[in-house]
């Protein structure tokens, strides 16, 4: 019962993370900045990446090494975002850890779904299959095209 309320909880985490990090890239894409959706985006996704670290251990796997590399991309954007006020080079590394966060959090929702919803499942049983790989390669694809522009539309202020 507990798990099942942790589960629920770290779902409803992830998702908050995910919705406000694209609305906060959507922003960026249409050179606006939401300062409240930013922090909501970065701390939910932290809060993602850590509580995916309290489930019962079962050896090493896949979804520990995105959970590092996730923190450790936000950890950079953090940095970023309150360093020298987004000045030169901050600007993009901000904007680039943010897109891979945000990247991660789908790549996991992708993998999720493939597991648990039944007619993905069936597409794609060991997640080694056609559908699989072209909606992982997809979303990568799109992630990049998102990522290129907001880095080029982003402005540093103002912060709305």
């Amino acid at each position: 019962m507990i798990l099942t309320i942790y589960t629920v909880v770290h779902v409803l985490i992830s998702l908050v993370a995910i919705i406000s990090g694209f609305l906060v890239v959507f922003g960026w894409l249409f050179g606006k900045r939401r300062e409240g959706g930013e922090t909501l985006f970065l701390w939910t996704t932290v809060a993602t990446s850590v509580t995916g670290f309290f489930f019962p251990f079962h050896g090493f796997k896949p979804s520990y090494a995105v959970g590092i590399l996730s923190l450790v991309v936000l950890a950079l954007a953090i940095l970023a975002r309150n360093h020298d006020g987004l000045a030169g080079g901050w600007r993009v590394t901000y904007v680039v850890s943010s897109v891979i966060a945000l990247y991660f959090n789908v790549f996991v929702l992708i993998v999720q779904g493939f597991l648990k919803v039944p007619a993905l499942h069936a597409l794609a049983p060991t997640q080694t299959e056609a559908p699989f790989k072209v909606a992982q390669l997809a979303t990568l694809l799109l992630f990049i095209a998102a990522g290129v522009a907001a880095i080029k539309q982003f402005r540093v202020a103002p912060v709305l």
